[in-house]
Parts: structure tokens; sequence; C-alpha cells
């Protein structure tokens, strides 16, 4: 199928899911989903893996928040103030991360995070482990009511459209190539006169500014925001979506955080439907045992889906293409 008519057709289905699906529930898979595709960004088109995705999407939550609440400002200017907060961050952490690479990589990120996170337990404005609570919606462009569920479910889809449309737009410019051809062969890339840590750097921060951008909304969203957004198990749940969606594809990231969010918030129901069906009680125990199955999820992908489910569909088609054209 052309790649227009199916972006068209899920603009369509977007338009029209919040008359069928509960807006909040959408508008939330809407802030993972971006989160999954920024993160994707860095590991799956830049080879780095960041255990600190955490500290981007958490901040830009609290400081939106905020400056909402608190300082009064406008929603749109609250939720710049938090992307500008995270892609800050995302400058200081990548300029000492990038220094190093693997599992140092990776492990420097973790430590600069949960550093973040101690901060945000201690900082009063964040309201410690009682969290961020009371945060407007207020108006958008000072006109539009954003109280309505239906309203804002449309600002947040325009929010996550440009985020898709920037990682987009980045992976398939000039900029994005060698970013691929860093992860690919760093070496050859440096060879060829690339000065690698400057393109690392920008993609470190372009991704911490999207992380941010989902991290700002789902605050305006939810209305609260909690430590739980820069815990390090947060880290490791974009990394659970990106893989179990597809490493390095455009939409797997998508896919994965609708299945990890859907598991997380849907399993309790499913477990309560079961048990009416068979009469067997244990079946509403499923809800408490959401890590269990998303933990079982991710050992099968592993085992049979290397390249997650987008990625295993796509090579699945290139096969079948071959084959019929041999």
């Amino acid at each position: 199928m052309n790649k227009k008519i199916s972006y068209g057709i899920a603009f369509a289905l977007l338009l029209a899911a919040p008359f069928i699906v509960y807006p909040v529930f959408l508008m939330k898979l809407l802030c993972f989903a971006l989160f999954a595709c920024a993160f994707n960004l860095l590991i799956g088109f830049t080879g780095l893996l960041s255990f600190g995705h955490a500290a981007f999407f958490g901040a830009a939550g609290y400081i939106a928040g905020w400056a909402l609440r608190d300082a009064g400002l406008p929603t749109e200017l609250g939720i710049l103030l938090g992307v500008g907060a995270a892609a800050l961050i995302g400058l200081v952490m990548g300029a000492l991360a990038i220094r190093r690479q693997g599992i140092y990589f990776t492990m420097i990120t973790l430590a600069l995070a949960q550093m973040l996170y101690f901060v945000f337990l201690q900082a009063k404005f964040t309201g410690g482990e009682d969290g961020l609570q009371g945060v407007p919606r207020g108006k958008l462009l000072g006109a539009v009511d954003l109280s309505s569920d239906l309203t804002l479910y449309y600002f947040v889809l325009a929010i996550a459209i440009a985020g898709f449309a920037i990682v987009m737009r980045t992976v398939h410019s000039p900029f994005g190539q060698v970013l691929k051809a860093v992860k690919e062969n760093e070496p050859r890339a440096i060879s060829l006169g690339y000065d690698v840590d400057r393109y690392k750097l920008m993609a470190f921060v372009l991704s911490a500014a999207l992380a941010g951008l989902a991290g700002a909304t789902k605050t305006l969203v939810l209305g609260f925001e909690t430590l739980t957004d820069v815990h390090w198990s947060m880290s490791g749940l974009v990394v659970l979506m990106t893989l179990v969606g597809g490493l390095g594809t455009l939409v797997g990231p998508i896919v994965g955080a609708i299945i990890i969010i859907a598991l997380e918030n849907k399993l309790g129901d499913l477990g309560n439907l079961l048990a009416n069906i068979t009469t067997i009680e244990w079946f509403r125990t499923i809800g408490d045992s959401v890590t269990i199955v998303t933990g079982l999820i991710f050992i099968v992908c592993v085992l049979a889906f290397r390249r997650g489910i987008v990625g295993e569909l796509m090579a699945y088609v290139e096969r079948t293409g071959k084959a019929k054209a041999g």
C-alpha cells in the first residue's frame, strides 16, 4: 500500500478515535508513543543506548507543571519551557556522556539521571514524594479552552504528529544519514572527516527535547507530575517499548508504546472479564502482575522477534517480495 494512503488512513482513525476510546487514555498513548520515538532516534538511528531518558521526560513534566500552576504562564509557553529545560539537561548530560562509548556511555547517563531524580525528590516545588498536583490545562493561545478532553485530545494529537514529523524528517535528512553512518561504522565516519562527537551531541539534545515535549504534554493531560517519571524504571520502560515495537524503525516505537501502555492500563480489566467468563477467580490477580506479563513479552520478542514486531513484519514483506520476484 502507498505510504501516503497508509498515513491518510492512520490520520483518519486518529481523528475518529476519541469518539470510540476514552480520550485521556488515548492522549497518554500519544505521549508515550512520542517518548518512544524520541528514544528510538538516539538508539535506533545513532546507536547510543541511553538509560537516562526518564530525566528529560520527567524534568520537562515538572518544569511545565510549575510554569502552568505556580508561574501562571500560558499553556503553550509552559510546554515550551519544559522542552527547553529538557534540551538544556540533554546538552549537559550529552556533553559529559558522549566522551565514552558502549556500556560506559549507558552507565553515565543512568548515573546522571539518578542524580537528577534525587534533586527532584528534595526540591520544594516538586512536592517531593507527593508530586506536583493540580496542574491546570489553561487555554491555547488564550482563546481555546482545553478543559474539554476532546479539545485537548486534538491539541495533543497535533503535538504528537509534529514530533513524529520531526523524527521522520531528521532520519531522512543528510544529518540523519550521517547519524546512520556513525551507528554502522564510527571509525569510518571519522575518517571521512565528520565531527562524530558533535553529531552525537546534536542527536542527543534533539532526542532529549522531543522526550521533554512528551513529558510536558503528559503533565498537561493528567494534571500532575510524580517521581515515577524521573525514576530509572521509566527509562527501562521506554527501552522495552522500542525493542518490542522494532528498533530502528519509524513506526515500531509507536506500536511498542501502544502495546505496553495498553497492557498496563487494561490488563486488570481483561483479568476481570476472564474471571467472569470462566468463573476462575485467579484471573482477577492478573492486573497485579503487569511487570511479569511485560517481562514475558520482552523475553518472547528477544527470542522470537529479534527485530521487534514491526521489524519482523518488514523483513517478512521483503522476503515475500524477493521470493515473488525470483
